[in-house]
């Protein structure tokens, strides 16, 4: 691979400069050489690795959803708010939990098994889908709810979609 020579410019501090190739035909990479895992090895580290189920994920998004709305009913006490703040919390949840189906359960997830880049297919196939359903339960919102507080529609949303970094790094937390 070629690699682009960078100028050292001259002392007296003149325009026209020395092109000097420093490249020794590495990647730039001064680390130890890449040295694949054994089965072993692999198997040790996937073990150390936490594993993170999605259906603990949704029911700890449902959980953070409820209290939520309840904490906006407390605050609040307004019919609509708690509404739309339960729309925007099922507005990320449904769509998550289908993906979760169809990553795993469907019949595209079974074909796709044992085949990395088919299984790599088929996860951003249903994410694509997750999101599309997503836009269009967004836009459906007034449809659907009538009144609509946007503010606590995005809130729900929002709080809905930080659950899984807050379990991830509580796991995390937790195996150490």
């Amino acid at each position: 691979m070629d690699t682009i020579p960078h100028p050292v410019g001259k002392p007296n501090g003149s325009q026209s400069a020395q092109w000097v190739d420093t490249s020794d035909g590495s990647d730039g990479d001064v680390g130890p050489e890449f040295k694949p895992l054994t089965r072993e090895e692999a198997l040790r580290w996937r073990s150390n690795q936490p594993s993170l189920s999605m259906a603990w994920i949704l029911v700890w998004q449902l959980v953070f959803a409820l209290l939520a709305a309840s904490l906006a009913a407390l605050l609040t006490r307004d019919g609509v708010v708690v509404q739309s703040m339960l729309y925007g919390c099922a507005a990320v949840m449904v769509p998550s939990a289908l993906m979760a189906w169809g990553v795993t359960s469907s019949a595209l997830a079974r074909r796709a098994s044992g085949v990395a880049q088919a299984a790599l297919v088929n996860f951003f196939v249903w994410e694509g889908i997750k999101l599309a359903l997503v836009v269009i339960l967004m836009a459906l919102a007034p449809v659907v709810l009538g009144a609509v507080n946007w503010l606590a529609l995005v809130v729900g949303l929002v709080v809905v979609l930080k659950v899984v970094g807050l379990v991830v790094f509580v796991q995390s937390k937790r195996r150490r």
